[in-house]
């Protein structure tokens, strides 16, 4: 992700004009552009694939929309994420949901994951800050390419999960590598590992 030189956005704006627009989200009123990659776009699309069969299995009342924008607690921000699933039942208490596709709400997420880009810090600082004042119950990042900083993923910089679980309104992290099951607190039957995620990163 890199930010673009732009004057200030603000978030009314920024819905009016890009929320299309895939390639940007919204941070502090300045436009960040996402850089999606083709290999980015095949991680995420196996782990939206993976989920919506979890969902299905369940039949839950949960869906993961084309396009979403998640607006944090007060700040002039909209992030869009690479993979969110909503709660259908909850969206009736989403003040902006009947108009436009922005969420205001944790309860009303039940997942969300961000494909680690270029700019891996909004997604290991930054977004876990703001998902966790959210509320949203579990925040994966998909580290494929082993980008983030050592202090998230180790000297080893090695491609890595990281899940966090919302216990008692702090996130608790737990990462996977290699061969590893993937443990989602949400999906606990899930069948997914580490190495399959980032499998899906590779021509």
């Amino acid at each position: 992700m890199a930010t673009t030189n732009t004057s200030y956005v603000s978030f009314e704006a920024f819905v009016a004009g890009y929320l299309d627009d895939v390639h940007y989200e919204l941070i502090d009123g300045e436009l960040i552009d996402l850089e999606p990659t083709g290999l980015h776009e095949q991680v995420a699309g196996l782990i939206n694939r993976k989920l919506n069969v979890a969902i299905d299995q369940l039949d839950l009342p949960w869906f993961i929309p084309m396009k979403c924008l998640i607006k944090p607690l007060g700040l002039n921000s909209a992030f869009r994420p690479d993979v969110v699933i909503l709660d259908q039942t909850a969206l009736a208490n989403e003040p902006l949901w009947k108009t436009e596709p922005v969420i205001t709400l944790g309860s009303s997420v039940k997942l969300v994951v961000e494909v680690v880009s270029t700019n891996w810090q909004n997604d290991y600082a930054r977004k876990v800050e703001d998902y966790e004042a959210l509320g949203i119950r579990e925040y994966w990042i998909a580290d494929y390419l082993g980008l983030g900083g050592k202090r998230y993923i180790g000297s080893s910089k090695q491609p890595v999960i990281t899940i966090y679980e919302l216990v008692d309104n702090v996130y608790q992290a737990h990462q996977f590598r290699e061969t590893e099951q993937i443990i989602s607190p949400t999906f606990p039957n899930l069948n997914l590992t580490a190495q399959q995620i980032f499998a899906a990163g590779h021509i």
